[in-house]
């Protein structure tokens, strides 16, 4: 088992933490009050830093409840907290859903999972090996 270590950087944030025993994330929550209306998407901040060994990242991801129930998502897919940063964790959160949405410190926003990174040997090459695939690329394969 590996220690992440959490920072409140404002007395609202509340430590992440699993919900279940078989959870895989953590929750991230508000440390604000606000909204954003519908096509639009803002930075909301958790309050919190971290510190992880060298070989973790955290990735933060949309909670499936609010992106069904609500059409809110992270903007950028997953995000990426790299673990030599130690600034704030922030969410960018997107409305698509048919209302504005309206959120509370405190509330559960995203949630975090944590990833091993591998260990990569980047190398540049002339040429690279063929495929039955080759260079097919967006939507070859569906046909």
């Amino acid at each position: 088992m590996q220690t992440v270590y959490f920072k409140k950087l404002n007395e609202d944030a509340g430590i992440p933490e699993y919900q279940t025993e078989n959870s895989v994330g953590i929750d991230f929550h508000s440390v604000e009050n606000g909204s954003i209306e519908v096509g639009k998407f803002k930075v909301i901040g958790t309050g919190l830093a971290v510190q992880m060994t060298g070989n973790l990242e955290l990735q933060v991801r949309s909670r499936s409840g609010l992106a069904a129930k609500s059409g809110v998502f992270i903007m950028n897919g997953i995000g990426t907290i790299d673990p030599d940063y130690r600034g704030e964790i922030k969410l960018i959160l997107l409305n698509m859903g048919e209302r504005t949405f309206t959120f509370k410190k405190g509330d559960r926003l995203a949630q975090g999972v944590f990833s091993e990174k591998p260990l990569i040997d980047i190398q540049e090459v002339d040429d690279l090996e063929e495929t039955e695939r080759g260079d097919g690329g967006l939507g070859s394969t569906g046909k």
